[in-house]
């Protein structure tokens, strides 16, 4: 089959979450079993600065954006996976620090940026050859596409992936001119959310196919509480929408083969995890230890349960446990956890920012992943920690209740500890529970094992959508 990819990350050129690892993995993972793939994405600055051997094609593309007409230079590369990618240069648009704003806020003309983005995609998709039979478009920045496929009547089958349902392109009805749409579409029945553009909205309504990134964040959405206003929307159309659980990328995540670890460790030879261990202390200022180390690798938001962490800093530290926090985002949370580690240097470490070695070796260090989400589509972090043997304690929601396997007291297996009520006595339980397994070394090294014989190969999710794109072929 013929397909391309549409979307505004790309790891490791542009990435601010898990959206990039699953554009430079489930792409690669169907070209290697003989599909003609291809990707589209602006070309923001940092793609420019990372992605080499770019080439400029001589295609010159030009869409009317409300009252005028703008175009876009397109350049031709490949990523580090050697698949086809596109990038649009639109200086004014693209060529920023930041993908969609910086940590003050959105850019205020994000509108006329992925507008124009969405609008050049299927313009591509008509001079590419081989020509694509399927959009396959990735959260609210490509939401128009298929809007703009179905008013043009244009030869292309969509599917959409909904990555983060929270995160929806709403904006002011005054920008609907810029989208050039019939006047029907700016309805109840179209693009229209109370008054508001929502892109989102629009790829639930004129998508072919809808996928999101877990079969329980399927379920999920389609209720008033994980809905985020359009559980109505998506129940409607639920006849076309399926989960399709991430994958792991486990060729840079393994510690088998980790260039980043001092010692490689596996299932079946576990005991180098504690090298790890060892260097992970003294690179954040402390002398090797023996107690339970948690770690966190997140984005420091709300829904990422940052502050459920905070307020269980107190059951974290007890009986010598320590934690290490990495992660970038809301600068009060940012602050709190900075605050925490110089209140207790002694067991608490913080480097805010991402840097990725650190993050293998954190990984691989601790014993413990917290993530106490409020809700989440599917996750990355726990796929990555099951396989170095860290457990993860988590709310059960959305794709850690479909990858985490919950301790069990009378049998004394799982893969990790779930939690369900958001509060930080329901996560502090789940924390004392992993310390109790922690205290009994045959327990916790059962427990590892089984975690590290977990897969959630890209194999298995490319399969899935093989399906959908064989149902839309036909």
């Amino acid at each position: 089959m013929n397909l391309l990819f549409a979307a505004t990350e790309l790891s490791p050129y542009a990435k601010t979450g898990g959206l990039a690892d699953v554009l430079a993995a489930l792409p690669a993972a169907l070209r290697q079993r003989g599909h003609s793939v291809a990707c589209v994405l602006p070309l923001f600055r940092s793609i420019r600065e990372t992605l080499p051997e770019l080439r400029l094609t001589d295609l010159i593309l030009s869409v009317p954006l409300g009252a005028g007409l703008q175009s876009a230079r397109i350049w031709e590369g490949r990523t580090d996976r050697d698949v086809r990618v596109f990038l649009v240069e639109k200086e004014e648009f693209f060529d920023r620090t930041y993908l969609y704003g910086p940590p003050t806020g959105d850019y205020t003309d994000n509108a006329s940026r992925f507008f124009f983005f969405s609008k050049i995609v299927p313009l591509l998709a008509r001079h590419i050859r081989p020509t694509p039979q399927i959009l396959h478009l990735h959260d609210w920045h490509t939401g128009l596409v298929p809007a703009f496929v179905r008013s043009e009547r244009l030869p292309f089958r969509t599917a959409f992936t909904i990555h983060n349902l929270a995160y929806q392109g709403n904006f002011w009805g005054l920008d609907f001119p810029l989208t050039n749409l019939p006047t029907a579409y700016f309805s109840p029945a179209g693009i229209e959310f109370h008054q508001h553009i929502n892109c989102l909205k629009a790829a639930i309504v004129f998508a072919d196919r809808l996928t999101t990134v877990s079969p329980r964040y399927a379920e999920e959405i389609q209720t008033p509480e994980f809905g985020c206003g359009l559980s109505d929307v998506l129940r409607e159309r639920r006849y076309k929408l399926s989960g399709i659980l991430n994958g792991a990328d486990y060729s840079r995540w393994d510690p088998g083969r980790d260039p980043v670890l001092p010692a490689p460790y596996s299932a079946s030879n576990p005991a180098a995890k504690q090298l790890s261990k060892d260097r992970l202390a003294k690179q954040v200022g402390w002398e090797p230890f023996q107690a339970p180390l948690f770690c966190v690798i997140s984005r420091l938001t709300e829904q990422k349960g940052i502050p459920l962490v905070l307020d269980a800093a107190g059951e974290l530290q007890k009986e010598g446990g320590r934690l290490v926090v990495l992660g970038e985002g809301d600068p009060g949370l940012e602050e709190r956890v900075r605050d925490l580690a110089r209140s207790f240097p002694e067991s608490v470490a913080a480097q805010i920012g991402f840097d990725e070695a650190f993050a293998h070796l954190l990984m691989a260090g601790s014993d413990f992943l917290l993530m106490p989400s409020l809700f989440e589509p599917c996750g990355l972090t726990q796929l990555y920690a099951l396989r170095y043997g860290t457990l993860p304690i988590a709310r059960e929601t959305g794709g850690l209740a479909d990858t985490i396997v919950p301790w069990d007291a009378a049998t004394g297996l799982g893969t990790g500890f779930l939690f369900r009520a958001p509060t930080a006595n329901s996560f502090s339980e789940a924390v004392r529970k992993a310390k109790a397994v922690y205290q009994d070394p045959s327990s916790l090294q059962a427990m590892r094992r089984e975690a590290m014989r977990q897969e959630f190969s890209w194999e298995q999710s490319a399969e899935s959508y093989e399906e959908i794109y064989r149902r839309l072929i036909e």
